[in-house]
């Protein structure tokens, strides 16, 4: 049942009482079997914003339009001590890159208002407004034709600092480029940003960078005299992934120095870094940032300043975590680094004391126990931690986490959760590639009993690859407790080249795509048949991404293991994929170099020279605009089954989609489909009108 909320069109103040809500979670009874729908109705916290007091936190609570709608999302308000939300914006007006006023009177925030009007801020633009947190009153900030790309507010809240694009029409060629206007060319007009001052006094606009590259991420330093830039030549993320580079500029004159270089890229692991998760330290003298790979760990950097030159230092993490995200410095004096650290598949706030001088202290574990930590923040002080947390009953909630690193619920956004009959979740492991212990998350139906014997399965590949699978409840697309609803066996396991399990596990696969993991996948797949938990005669495999990479490489490498399969968004050929896809830095990493340079793995590393093997009945998914994985691979997957190999096979593509199916339609679609074909191939079920 979806839950109501009231629709006015743009601003006023809803309150919700959330009541001992731990109490009211465990009281319900567990009597709703889990159904695909369910997932359109769950709501997610996107960001959140601790009050300089500490006494309040802003958040974005996203929820599911319907039919061809995307995810909709408004600004919310939690009290800490009352325990009472406020409903801020309605209609899906925003609530992006919340930040508070220094007095904790004002939040200021990225929305759009679709008035339907024809000059900004009320034509739908993305604009920066202000919502005064004691009347509710609404304010445009910004009116800026075309709406802002991101803003970040002064830290004494004088002013703010807003991004704009412009394109730039290219010189070279310009003659007959102008004469054939209407023609795609390959080296197109340059899409660069501009960054301007807004003085919240005056309402005056001042152009601090003109538009000469492009910005993916700006920061101000606290004492506010200086902007840190992560900039590339101009907007295609071929440049972000090898080419980027960090930049503090001085706010009064415009002079600019680079703190990053191709020379400071020469000893990393792989030229294509993406440069992301800029944090400026309380004193303005340090900057700090990460930079991430495609395969390889990412790393945590920080540039101090010292008598006007610059130094770098890595900043080291403990045992087998890995990156996750959330560079920030913790309050406004000292030199405590804060980040998510992954590990075995949970993710906690980690605090790394007294970076400086190349040196650093002792990492502390702030939240500690088995939790998956999407976003965290404190107050201006440091303290009142607050974090989005999710574990393997609960989705993901607001928490308050005390001294000791305890976590108490603030917030039950998904109310409705406390009546599913949940499946059993645990972290597994088994032998695979190499003599290395693999890990996985299994999922089993709640009322699973061994005695009743093996159940049909589903084995479930992650994307990434530089990612995993982690140890919570989730429900989504792509598998996790719709199947054990339905009475499937299913394992997501977290292969070699996956995160949170060393650095070593995860460069593993460098050299060795459709080897090393396939071995660890097929390994897993017979421990759940050795195990009892599986018919080995009613497997099935599916993944998106590098999840539908891995489905076809699985249905190749072994033909006689699944009885089924769903291929989403999947490589087939990788000098193809090197050759079309938006980050090609990912295809020469793996595979040590161009395709030129190492023929041989390319060839090794794809399974479209081996598909004469398959007999695995393949559902194929793809998005008919998408950028990361092309759609030739599919349909060359669909025709070479279809047409030559006669194997049974469906293809579906969802006409203008990205990557990521985006609409409330399509991801039922996509569920619904992979619900109906493992089940004609594994429960044995006639296929039904509709299906």
């Amino acid at each position: 049942m979806r839950i109501p909320l009231p629709t006015p069109r743009r601003s006023g103040v809803v309150v919700i009482a959330v009541a001992m809500l731990a109490a009211g979670f465990a009281a319900a009874e567990r009597n709703h079997v889990i159904v695909p729908e369910d997932y359109f109705d769950l709501a997610s916290i996107v960001n959140l914003a601790v009050s300089p007091d500490g006494s309040r936190v802003a958040y974005t609570e996203s929820r599911w339009g319907e039919g061809k709608e995307g995810r909709k999302s408004d600004l919310w308000l939690l009290d800490r001590k009352s325990g009472k939300t406020t409903r801020l914006t309605f209609d899906g007006f925003g609530g992006g890159a919340a930040a508070w006023s220094p007095d904790g009177r004002l939040i200021y925030f990225l929305g759009r208002d679709r008035a339907g009007r024809d000059q900004p801020p009320h034509d739908g633009s993305l604009q920066v407004w202000s919502i005064d947190t004691g009347t509710g009153r609404l304010q445009a900030v910004t009116r800026v034709d075309d709406g802002v790309g991101t803003f970040r507010l002064a830290p004494d809240g004088s002013a703010i600092y807003y991004t704009t694009t412009e394109d730039l029409d290219p010189t070279d060629w310009a003659d007959l480029r102008g004469r054939f206007g209407d023609l795609e060319y390959g080296a197109d007009s340059r899409t660069a940003t501009a960054v301007h001052r807004l003085d919240l006094d005056s309402w005056r606009t001042e152009t601090i960078l003109p538009a000469e590259r492009y910005i993916w991420d700006l920061e101000v330093a606290p004492a506010g005299d200086r902007l840190a830039l992560i900039t590339t030549a101009d907007s295609e993320l071929i440049n972000r992934e090898g080419w980027s580079r960090v930049e503090v500029v001085d706010t009064a004159t415009g002079a600019t120095t680079a703190l990053t270089d191709q020379a400071w890229r020469a000893d990393h692991p792989s030229p294509y870094g993406w440069l992301e998760d800029l944090a400026w330290s309380p004193d303005s003298k340090a900057v700090a940032f990460a930079i991430s790979y495609d395969g390889y760990a990412s790393r945590i950097w920080t540039a101090e300043e010292n008598d006007g030159t610059w130094s770098l230092q890595e900043v080291a993490r403990p045992g087998r975590t890995s990156y996750a995200g959330g560079l920030q410095w913790r309050g406004d004096k000292g030199r405590t680094l804060c980040y998510r650290g992954e590990a075995m598949a949970r993710i906690r706030v980690l605090a790394t004391w007294d970076v400086r001088g190349g040196r650093q202290g002792k990492t502390s574990v702030l939240t500690p126990g088995d939790w998956v930590v999407g976003g965290f923040a404190f107050d201006r002080r440091g303290n009142n931690l607050t974090v989005v947390a999710e574990t393997t009953t609960r989705m993901n909630d607001l928490y308050a986490v005390d001294r000791k690193g305890r976590l108490t619920p603030l917030t039950d956004v998904n109310p409705q959760v406390a009546t599913w009959i949940l499946p059993r979740i645990e972290h597994v492991s088994w032998t695979g590639a190499d003599g290395d212990t693999c890990w996985g998350i299994l999922e089993l139906p709640a009322d699973y009993d061994p005695a009743d014997g093996p159940l049909p399965a589903v084995v479930e590949l992650h994307g990434g690859p530089t990612s995993s699978t982690k140890l919570r409840l989730r429900l989504w697309i792509y598998g996790r407790s719709v199947f054990a609803s339905r009475g499937y066996a299913l394992l997501s396991p977290n292969y070699h080249g996956s995160t949170g399990y060393g650095d070593e596990f995860l460069a593993k696969l460098i050299g060795r795509e459709n080897e090393i993991e396939v071995k660890d996948i097929a390994a897993g797949t017979r421990w759940l048949i050795d195990q009892g938990y599986a018919d080995p005669q009613r497997i099935g495999v599916m993944g998106w991404s590098n999840g539908g990479y891995l489905t076809n490489c699985m249905i190749t490498a072994e033909p006689d293991l699944y009885a089924a399969a769903s291929s989403g968004a999947g490589v087939l050929d990788m000098v193809i994929q090197w050759g079309t896809e938006d980050t090609p830095g990912h295809v020469i990493n793996f595979n040590r170099g161009l395709p030129w340079e190492q023929p041989d793995h390319y060839r090794e590393a794809s399974p479209l020279y081996h598909l004469d093997r398959v007999k695995t009945p393949t559902l194929i998914h793809v998005g008919g605009n998408d950028p990361r994985v092309p759609p030739a691979h599919s349909r060359a997957l669909f025709r070479a089954l279809h047409y030559y190999l006669h194997v049974p096979t469906q293809l579906v593509v969802y006409p203008g989609e990205p990557h990521g199916l985006t609409t409330h339609e399509n991801r039922l679609a996509k569920i619904t489909w992979d619900l109906a074909w493992f089940d004609r191939y594994l429960g044995g079920q006639e296929e039904t009108e509709g299906e």
